[in-house]
């Protein structure tokens, strides 16, 4: 027995030192996060999204974004690069194989669904099923993380690219990392130009229009926060914090063009991380370990509904996760909050009242 046990010590210390001894495959920096807020003093707990109705359940896996179209029918993108829709029936059929990753979804004024799709830049798809490329990069340096979309009303598109460095297999490691590869750009359909309007942004994500398109949000997950950047007025071509220190790490936002922000959280803070950051040593070796050590989301369903001056206003939860979790873009419609998720195999549909 004491043999044994040796060898499995044995076993252990040659392990941990080929993992210190191991080059890591990120170069982190030290960040120190703000103190996390207590959720339920800033909303109040509730299970508002345990009654969502479920749409496509286990017949699509990972729809990061949702849109419907002008007949009802809802469409999500998967991790195997296809996007479905769910007609009015419920029935579910594959639609498009873009032969990348479908994420950021939204229709433009001519009925193209137009998608930032992580592999492939951005596209545009028409009604007929046929697949433009629109843009691929941006100041000589290509997209490696296309992520998120919101359309002006002068068909102008604003989106991310998340990481000009980590593609979409690899978003951990751009978080452990620390370092700002995130991009917001704009791309003119008029002209065909694109052009970086921020740059150095930690995982630029998700964005959103205001009701008179005197500004666009860009939700930037890695710092917690949500940025303004100005169309108009005297600050135009300037940016500054929306909201910064967010319970959770924000992920998508969409605009009722109400006065009316829905920002979804995929996770609420996680405190094994916040404690990594400030010590980039740790964040080293933990981008060595294999995926099944990383840190890993908390199961809870959460979207925050926020005013024009960046005021939370109302929430919506799923504290067990069971129902909803990951809920990675939250898009009005109709009267109803239509809900994706990043890993998990459902479309979520709530009536706001």
């Amino acid at each position: 027995m004491k043999t044994i046990f040796l060898v499995v010590v044995s076993v252990m210390v040659l392990a941990a030192a080929a993992l210190f001894a191991a080059p890591s495959p990120i170069d982190s920096v030290a960040w120190t996060p703000p103190i996390a807020p207590d959720l339920a003093e800033l909303t109040e707990i509730n299970n508002d999204l345990a009654t969502a109705t479920l749409f496509a359940k286990g017949d699509i896996y990972g729809p990061e974004d949702v849109a419907v179209d002008k007949q009802g029918r809802i469409y999500g993108g998967t991790q195997d690069g296809l996007i479905k829709r769910v007609l009015k029936d419920g029935s579910v059929e594959t639609w498009i194989d873009t032969q990348g990753r479908p994420l950021g979804l939204h229709f433009d004024h001519n009925d193209n669904l137009i998608v930032c799709d992580a592999y492939k830049g951005l596209l545009s798809i028409n009604p007929e099923g046929k697949v433009t490329v629109l843009t691929t990069s941006a100041d000589n340096i290509p997209f490696v993380f296309t992520d998120d979309l919101d359309i002006a009303s002068d068909g102008k598109i604003y989106f991310t690219d998340a990481s000009s460095k980590w593609n979409q297999a690899n978003f951990m490691l751009d978080l452990l990392e620390t370092r700002p590869y995130g991009r917001f750009l704009v791309y003119d359909p008029s002209d065909k130009t694109t052009t970086t309007l921020i740059d150095n942004m930690y995982f630029s994500n998700g964005v959103a229009l205001s009701q008179h398109e005197d500004f666009v949000l860009v939700t930037e997950t890695w710092r917690y926060r949500i940025v303004r950047y100005w169309l108009k007025g005297d600050k135009a071509g300037t940016s500054d914090i929306f909201i910064d220190n967010l319970p959770g790490f924000p992920d998508g936002i969409s605009s009722n063009r109400n006065g009316r922000f829905w920002l979804a959280l995929p996770t609420l803070r996680l405190p094994v991380v916040d404690k990594m950051h400030p010590f980039a040593w740790a964040k080293n070796i933990s981008a060595k370990l294999p995926e099944s050590l990383k840190p890993k989301p908390i199961d809870y369903g959460l979207v925050l509904g926020l005013n024009e001056q960046g005021e939370i206003v109302i929430s919506l939860h799923e504290p067990t996760g069971q129902h909803l979790k990951e809920i990675t873009s939250a898009e009005e419609h109709n009267g109803y909050l239509y809900l994706g998720t990043l890993h998990n195999d459902r479309i979520g549909r709530v009536k706001l009242q």
